[in-house]
Order: C-alpha cells, then sequence, then structure tokens
C-alpha cells in the first residue's frame, strides 16, 4: 500500500511540475490592430457623457444594457438573433437523407458587447472608449458551437460614426 501512494505522490507532484509555455503571454500579431479598430478618442473628459452616448447608440442599434457602472467607466449590452443558416439546413436535410439520421445545427446566437471609457493617455483633455464584440453561437440541441469575437471592420466603424454623432448631440443638449 506504501509503495502505491508513494508512486501516487511523485506522479501528482511531477504533474504539476509542468511549466508555462513561453508564449503563453505572447500576444497575437494581430492584436495591436485589433486594438486600434476597436478604440476612438473623443475630445472630451467627461466618462459619463461618453457612456450615455453609447447607450442610446447601443439601444438604437437594438441591444438591451445587461450591466453598466458609470464610476468604472464600463457597459455591457447584448441582443439574441437567430443564427440559422440556409446552407446548414440544406446540408442536414441530405445527410438525414444519406444516413437517417438529423444532427445539431446553428440555432441562435448572442451579441456580445462590451464598452471600456478611460482617460486618453497621450492627451489630457481625451478620452478613449474601446468597444469589444462577442458572438455566442448555440445548436438546436442547445450546445455552444462558437465563441468568436467579432472583428468585422465595418461594424466598429459604423458604431464608432454613430458614437461621434450622439456625443456631439449629448454635448449640445439643450
Amino acid at each position: 500500500m506504501k509503495p502505491l501512494f508513494a508512486c501516487a505522490s511523485l506522479a501528482l507532484i511531477l504533474v504539476g511540475c509542468v511549466g508555462i509555455p513561453p508564449d503563453a503571454f505572447k500576444l497575437p500579431p494581430s492584436s495591436l490592430a485589433d486594438r486600434q479598430m476597436q478604440s476612438r478618442t473623443f475630445a472630451t473628459t467627461e466618462d459619463a457623457l461618453l457612456l450615455s452616448a453609447s447607450v442610446a447608440v447601443l439601444q438604437d442599434l437594438g441591444y438591451a444594457l445587461d450591466a453598466t457602472n458609470s464610476h468604472l467607466g464600463v457597459l455591457t449590452a447584448s441582443k439574441d438573433l437567430s443564427a440559422k443558416s440556409a446552407t446548414q439546413i440544406v446540408g442536414m436535410i441530405v445527410l438525414a437523407a444519406l444516413t437517417g439520421a438529423a444532427g445539431p445545427i446553428d440555432d441562435k446566437q448572442k451579441i456580445r458587447v462590451c464598452l471600456v471609457v478611460t482617460r486618453a493617455p497621450d492627451k489630457s483633455d481625451a478620452s478613449v472608449a474601446r468597444i469589444t464584440i462577442q458572438r455566442i453561437v448555440w445548436d438546436t440541441q442547445g450546445q455552444i458551437t462558437l465563441v468568436a469575437a467579432v472583428t468585422d471592420q465595418s461594424l466598429y466603424e459604423a458604431f464608432f460614426a454613430k458614437l461621434e454623432k450622439a456625443t456631439f448631440l449629448e454635448a449640445n443638449r439643450t
């Protein structure tokens, strides 16, 4: 019994000694480009104004506000959409016809947005808004089939164009 316990203990110690891979904290080459796409500098230090304008833009785009913290300059929002695709449905019909068994296909998705407002590090009279967009897809059996960052530059550009207009309108509201 003692030799078995000693072997098991030694095995656990050796497994615990596995090191962290050298590139574990290395950022992918695209991270700088992604951060630039996701961030815009605004000529205001009123974080509450920027957050308020962001809430208005997201609500106009059909997002529901999940959480907000004006002291930290953070908000999250999401919206649910269908993830059904004609290609997947046709593929499933063909598979079912050939094999007699139907499998799951993508059913619904949630688009999650996180926006963070901070002071611009290089300008004392400006703030930076950074938005990240994530897509989560569930299949017809309720299993998550995809969790991915949305990297479509046109979505970010459209959001920031609307945010610039909303920020101007919020600042000049009488």
